[in-house]
């Protein structure tokens, strides 16, 4: 089976390397800007009302091949599906951020972790009452 994925623009961060990223995106305050294509503009109509956003994005420069990886501060390996390694089969970046402003086609975000140009997927509003558990 097959799938074909439309990128709805491209993450535009101050990360331009892999090593300049922070481990985790939660761990910056740095501001990343969501560039959204024009023809996908409508889809962010009312998109200002969240304070928080999930954010999926296509981890262009991972290693696809790669079904092991050993987290950081850890000594052994183990499978990547137990890990949160972009190096995977299917290297789908997700992150929730904080919105700072939108301007325009721009959605400018606080907490994302993702290399400058790396292809962004989707947006969806955080909900702390369906997303967050307990």
């Amino acid at each position: 089976m097959s799938m074909v994925l439309k990128v709805i623009g491209v993450i535009r961060s101050p990360y331009k390397r892999p090593e300049d990223a922070p481990r985790q995106g939660r761990l910056s305050d740095e501001i990343s800007c969501l560039e959204i294509s024009g023809e996908f503009r409508p889809g962010m109509d009312g998109l200002g009302r969240h304070a928080c956003l999930i954010v999926l994005y296509w981890l262009d420069r991972a290693d696809r091949a790669l079904l092991t990886a050993t987290p950081p501060g850890e000594t052994e390996g183990r499978g990547v599906f137990a890990t949160r390694s972009q190096n995977r089969p299917n290297p789908i970046g997700i992150a929730v951020v904080d919105l700072v402003r939108i301007e325009g086609g721009t959605v400018m975000v606080k907490g994302l972790d993702a290399i400058d140009g790396t292809p962004l997927l989707d947006i969806k509003p955080y909900s702390a009452a369906i997303d967050s558990l307990p």
